[in-house]
């Protein structure tokens, strides 16, 4: 690919405490998301060297063993050669909207159907930044998704969950329910997603509306936001989202 006057922008650094829950490592997660970006020929930029400069790639294949992925290298020569010397690239991209980071490294200059490749080893860690905008994925029908959020005096409503995110959730309520408001908090709310337990937070409502569903019953839609959520249960999250696309994903091959 031709080096681009305008790059991808690098965000933060992998090891950044703040995006620990986005990290991904499992090899299989990893794998995954780079093969999304391989079937979609997603642009990738990719960062090097103390002078940051870059060059503009795709995502070729992962191995079958999901140790190592070849991407593309374009015909500049010099650009080429400097990453090479380099040693190390940072690449950068998104997936609808939700940005991707990973490092390349031990790079290894090869041919793929007649044009210059690199191959390097499957990333140790991938970041998947879901903090400005956040990927909301709709709750399956099947897991019946639901959330128990505690009120005064020892009641609790249970409102179902119609889509999820690292950032929050939105739920339906009864429309005649006056105890969700917005800018109300609610502590110690627990989600429970199948294969990864429950998750308690304290969810935060943003927004507030009436819609009519299919069958004509009138609902209110709770759009609410997770605060003070702990890494491990944000990571939960992410891996339940994953673990949905995956299945979703393989239905459509």
């Amino acid at each position: 690919m031709t080096k681009a006057t305008t790059p991808e922008p690098k965000f933060e650094l992998l090891q950044a405490d703040d995006y620990s829950q986005y990290l991904l490592r499992e090899p299989r997660e990893i794998a995954f998301v780079l093969r999304q970006l391989a079937a979609r020929r997603s642009m990738v930029t990719a960062h090097f060297g103390e002078r940051n400069e870059f060059l503009l790639t795709t995502v070729i294949e992962v191995a079958a063993d999901n140790k190592s992925l070849l991407v593309d290298l374009g015909r500049e020569e010099t650009i080429i050669a400097n990453a090479m010397a380099c040693g190390k690239l940072l690449c950068v991209t998104q997936i609808d909207k939700v940005k991707v980071q990973f490092p390349l490294e031990r790079l290894e200059r090869v041919t793929h159907e007649g044009f210059p490749a690199l191959r390097a080893p499957l990333p140790d860690v991938l970041l998947r930044l879901q903090r400005r905008e956040y990927y909301r994925l709709s709750a399956p029908a099947a897991d019946t998704l639901s959330c128990q959020i505690p009120l005064a005096n020892d009641r609790r409503i249970t409102a179902r969950v119609i889509d999820i995110s690292g950032g929050g959730i939105a739920v339906l309520a009864p429309p005649d329910d006056t105890l969700l408001q917005p800018d109300m908090s609610f502590r110690n709310c627990q989600l429970v997603l199948p294969e990864f337990g429950a998750i308690t937070a304290t969810v935060h409502v943003r927004s507030l509306f009436r819609m009519t569903q299919r069958n004509g019953q009138d609902m209110l839609r709770a759009g609410c936001q997770f605060q003070d959520l702990s890494a491990p249960m944000a990571h939960a999250i992410q891996r339940y989202i994953l673990r949905i696309e995956q299945d979703r994903a393989s239905r459509n091959v």
